[in-house]
C-alpha cells in the first residue's frame, strides 16, 4: 500500500471561537450554536468515507467526531491538541494588547518566545511534525490506506505549512470550524509526500 487518504477536519464551533478567545488547553465543549452548524454542514455536504478514526482527544474533537461519525469507534492521539497558550488562554486580543509579555510573543519571528506557563512556537511545530510523522506511520504499519483525523485549526494548519506548502502561513491554510482538507500521500523510500489535497 503506497497511498493514503488523511481527512483533516477541524472541531465545531465553541464559545472560545464566536468570542475570539485563545483556547488551546481549555478542554471546552463545542456551543450550541457549533453543534447545530454541524448538523447543518453534515447535510449540505458528503463528509469522506472510511475505517479508521482519528481524534486530538479534546472534548471538542471528540464531540465533532461523533456528530459527524456517530457510533463510529476512534483513537485519541492527545499530541495533536491545540497550541497551549498558557496563562494566554481563554483571553482576547484585546484583554491582553497592553500586555508586555504578550507583545513579545506576538511579535517573536524566531518561535523561541513561549506564553507564559505554556508553548513557544517552535515547541508546537515540533510537537505537530512528531505527531503527524507517527500517525502517517502507524497508518502504513497497519495498512490504513484511508483515514480522518478531527482535531484543531492551528493543528491543520501547522502540518499544512510544514509537510505541504510552507510559502504559506499556518494562519492561511486553516479551514473554518466543521471543515477541512484530504489529503493523498504517497510513501517514498525516505517518508512520504503529499502529492494531492482536496477540500472538505
Amino acid at each position: 500500500m503506497n497511498k493514503l487518504m488523511l481527512s483533516l477536519i477541524r472541531h465545531g464551533k465553541t464559545e472560545a471561537n464566536e468570542k475570539h478567545l485563545y483556547c488551546g488547553k481549555s478542554d471546552i465543549h463545542l456551543s450550541e450554536n457549533g453543534i447545530n452548524e454541524l448538523n447543518d454542514i453534515k447535510s449540505s455536504i458528503k463528509y469522506p468515507e472510511c475505517n479508521n478514526f482519528f481524534s486530538s482527544g479534546a472534548k471538542r474533537a471528540n464531540e465533532t467526531l461523533e456528530i459527524l461519525y456517530p457510533k463510529k469507534l476512534y483513537r485519541e492521539i492527545n499530541e495533536f491538541w491545540e497550541y497551549d497558550f498558557g496563562d494566554f488562554e481563554m483571553k482576547s486580543y484585546e484583554m491582553l494588547k497592553e500586555n508586555k509579555e504578550y507583545i513579545n510573543w506576538i511579535t517573536d519571528k524566531d518561535g523561541q518566545v513561549s506564553c507564559p506557563n505554556g508553548e513557544s512556537k517552535t515547541q508546537y511545530r515540533e510537537r505537530i511534525k512528531e505527531a503527524f510523522n507517527n500517525l502517517v506511520e502507524k497508518c502504513y504499519k497497519e495498512s490504513i490506506s484511508t483515514a480522518v483525523l478531527v482535531c484543531h485549526g492551528g493543528t491543520i494548519g501547522t502540518i499544512l505549512e510544514i509537510f505541504y506548502d510552507n510559502s504559506k502561513s499556518f494562519y492561511e491554510h486553516q479551514p473554518s470550524c466543521g471543515r477541512g482538507y484530504t489529503l493523498t500521500l504517497e510513501k517514498k523510500d525516505k517518508g512520504f509526500k503529499i502529492i494531492k489535497i482536496d477540500n472538505i
